[in-house]
């Protein structure tokens, strides 16, 4: 699935963290009605591909690493989810009965087409134009 529900909390983190400022974990999951435990978790990955900054403490949160203007959407998905896929069998190594050499299946080469079109918006689309306009 291309969009799971951890990269729909990735982007709702994101837009959390919007105006540069530094954000408790608590206080991102209020504004976005997320769940604590997997917001931590979420965070560290963001944190961990250099795309938000931790401050530890009493006072501690998160920031954003970058500006929004640097951070595509295909950045916050692929760093919580690295198999950006449309479907199941286009994992690499997936065995399809449908798709062989002899006769390949023209709804994977379809799916392939628009996966590959889809991840290419997904790079241009910057967060500065999807949370702004």
């Amino acid at each position: 699935m291309l969009f799971t529900k951890e990269c729909d909390y990735a982007i709702r983190i994101m837009r959390a963290l919007s105006d540069g400022e530094l954000v408790s974990v608590s206080n991102i999951c209020a504004a976005e009605q997320l769940p604590s435990a997997m917001t931590y978790k979420i965070t560290r990955k963001l944190e961990k591909q250099g795309l938000l900054k931790s401050c530890r403490g009493t006072n501690g949160g998160y920031c954003l690493n970058r500006t929004l203007s640097e951070i595509s959407l295909y950045d916050i998905c692929a760093a919580v989810d690295p198999d950006i896929l449309l479907l199941e069998c286009m994992k690499d190594g997936y065995h399809c009965s449908m798709n062989n050499q002899q006769k390949p299946c023209l709804v994977h080469r379809e799916f392939c087409r628009l996966q590959s079109m889809l991840l290419q918006e997904m790079r241009q689309k910057s967060l500065s134009e999807l949370f702004f306009g």
